[in-house]
């Protein structure tokens, strides 16, 4: 940390005890003075009725999807305090000095977390909304007035993160425009008025606490925008207290200089992780639609950012709507306003914006107008997107230098895709690099929209050191280890110490074939240091990948290359020849005959063979680790056909 960062940190610190001393100020909010405003949804009804009625009635009987936790009976009234996972019960002491991270007090502090985003109250109203059944109101207000007397102000580990609360604003906003706003039936009858002034009282003191508790330096990541986004929404659902237009606006501030900050000028979010990518996203795009209903629209620029962001995202995606698992992932959402079950949130990002920004190739990997696009958009949605021209061919963007992603393609989104997805970005973002992964000059490889070469994902987070360690390490990854270690060195579980940094030599895109080679000096650290240096030559027509590792060095090492293929794919050997199959693609990778192979599949000891597709979650999937002992200058060759059966 800087010098000011650790000034920053104990200034908080001495914060945090005056406030569990002496009050911070928001106690006793001032009387709410209520005014008319202008709902920020956009009024668009699902097309699914009854997805919604049957997602409501499971939430009514007290029943969650938490993480790997499926239909998980978490009480009528919920028990917000207990971690699902391990029901150990938080204590309820003050927040800000309570340690999180302490498994013996909390649990698993994300499944602890999950329920108190309020998601699932977002279904209830929409519910409401729909049927006016007030079984789905009397259920909201139960489940709401439940975590108002569980979770008091600033007490337990629902008052510890500032991110938490503002996902929670976000979905309170949205709440209470579905029920009607401050007139709303709910709120009739002395019962009624009582549980609204308890919710506004909720409401200030959530934007009070988080203006005073901003994610600053080094956790001052895609955090930080979630706060902001809360506090400016909540500025706009609720202007019933003055402060609210001076938070606001400061909030607005921070939105407008993060989006700058924390995206590189070519749309890629610098935490280097394609599910971050989707959260800020949408921290990004629900304010943005809030002021513009609001008449306070945000900068060009921050409106060009949220547009390269969304180019990024559909350039990286198959024609099957596959993308690479590159950097952290928690299965982090801000809203869930889609229950069907094929929902993507990233074809539902790009839905959005191909409304928005008047997008044909957004429309094309979008598909379809999705039920949460529609109800952010507004019914007129459906129009827009149904006029957008679907383009006769599909050009996308193929490198993005500044973010470090480099894309081989052939015949894109067409039945007969070939995608070939190159790493050679910085490894996270500031000087934490919370959310990257040792994955240089990795490679991913999708065939006719099946993935064969993949990133096998992030699984794990506070718990289980051995597997966090193991799914963001360079052993995961289809690139090349070194003695045993990774590119860049451990320092937590959201912290690196030394990072390995790439270098792009060469990116060339011809008609006939594609060429890419790029180094990193990760391991320029150890006693003899080593560079690597990858070249990728990709002969289009032929469906042939030519591929050179070269080890720059003076002295023995011992040298593993990786590849791992989706759990889908059938992989067999035959001397140093893997044939690989997956539905219809045939891919025979020719490694270099100098190597020894070894393959893996659901090894928990070393560990390898394994995919996470979902967080705390994982399946066998095949890996193959080829490996030699060097010494001096060194160079693997690997030679990979794609062959596409044809009906």
């Amino acid at each position: 940390m800087s010098v000011l960062e650790v000034l920053h940190r104990v200034k908080n610190k001495l914060r945090a005890t005056k406030e569990q001393h002496f009050g911070a100020g928001a106690e006793q909010p001032p009387v709410a003075k209520y005014i008319d405003t202008i709902n920020w949804i956009g009024g668009g009804m699902p097309q699914s009725i009854g997805q919604w009625q049957d997602a409501a009635d499971v939430i009514i009987d007290g029943r969650l999807n938490i993480f790997n936790l499926l239909d998980y009976s978490i009480g009528t009234p919920p028990r917000w305090n207990i971690d699902p996972k391990t029901g150990i019960k938080a204590p309820l002491e003050f927040g800000k000095t309570m340690n999180y991270r302490d498994e013996d007090t909390v649990g698993d502090i994300k499944y602890l977390w999950e329920p108190s985003r309020h998601l699932q109250l977002v279904t209830l109203c929409m519910a409401f909304k729909l049927t006016k059944d007030s079984r789905y109101s009397s259920s909201f207000c139960d489940q709401l007035d439940s975590w108002f007397e569980q979770c008091p102000y600033l007490m337990g580990a629902q008052w510890v993160s500032s991110l938490e609360l503002g996902i929670r604003l976000i979905n309170w906003a949205i709440c209470w425009q579905l029920i009607g706003g401050y007139q709303s039936s709910i709120f009739e009858g002395d019962k009624g008025t009582a549980f609204r002034d308890r919710w506004l009282k909720a409401i200030y003191q959530h934007a009070h606490f988080i203006k005073g508790h901003y994610s600053r330096y080094s956790s001052a990541n895609n955090h930080l925008i979630g706060e902001a986004s809360g506090v400016f929404i909540a500025s706009l659902t609720w202007p019933y207290w003055d402060e609210f237009s001076v938070w606001g606006s400061d909030a607005r501030g921070v939105l407008e200089a993060e989006a700058v900050k924390q995206t590189f000028e070519d749309g890629v979010n610098k935490e280097q992780a394609i599910s971050y990518q989707q959260f800020v996203l949408d921290f990004l795009l629900l304010p943005y639609l809030a002021a513009e209903a609001n008449q306070q629209p945000f900068s060009e620029k921050y409106k060009e950012i949220i547009e390269s962001m969304l180019t990024y995202l559909a350039s990286m995606m198959d024609v099957n709507g596959n993308l690479p698992m590159i950097g952290d992932a928690d299965d982090g959402y801000a809203v869930k306003l889609d229950h069907n079950p094929d929902f993507c949130p990233y074809r539902s990002l790009l839905a959005t914006g191909a409304v928005l920004f008047n997008r044909s190739d957004f429309k094309v990997f979008a598909s379809e107008l999705d039920n949460k696009s529609l109800i952010l958009l507004g019914n007129h949605a459906e129009d827009s997107f149904a006029r957008l021209a679907v383009p006769a061919a599909l050009e996308v963007r193929t490198t993005f230098q500044e973010g470090g992603y480099h894309i081989l393609g052939h015949r894109i989104n067409q039945p007969d895709e070939i995608k070939w997805v190159m790493d050679t970005g910085p490894l996270g973002y500031g000087g934490i690099a919370a959310h990257g992964h040792a994955d240089a000059l990795s490679a991913y490889l999708t065939v006719a929209g099946h993935e064969i070469l993949i990133d096998p994902g992030t699984y794990a987070y506070h718990t289980d050191k051995k597997w966090r360690d193991y799914f963001r390490g360079t052993s995961a990854h289809n690139t090349i280890r070194v003695d045993g270690v990774d590119q860049s060195e451990i320092g937590g579980n959201f912290m690196w110490l030394t990072k390995a940094e790439s270098v792009l030599h060469t990116f060339e895109d011809s008609g006939e074939k594609s060429i890419i080679e790029a180094s990193h000096n990760g391991y320029l650290r150890l006693p003899c240091p080593l560079t690597h240096q990858r070249k990728v030559i990709f002969h289009k027509n032929c469906g042939v990948f030519e591929l050179s590792d070269e080890l720059h060095c003076s002295d023995e090492h011992e040298i593993e290359q990786f590849w791992h293929f989706s759990e889908f794919c059938k992989v067999s050997i035959i001397n140093n020849i893997l044939e690989v199959s997956n539905q219809s693609v045939f891919v025979r990778m020719e490694l270099d005959p100098t190597l020894s192979l070894a393959v893996f599949k659901g090894d928990t000891e070393r560990p390898s063979g394994w995919v996470s597709r979902c967080f705390d979650s994982k399946e066998k999937s095949t890996s193959v680790c080829a490996s030699k002992r060097i010494n001096g200058n060194s160079t693997l060759n690997t030679r990979i056909s794609i062959e596409i059966a044809t009906n």
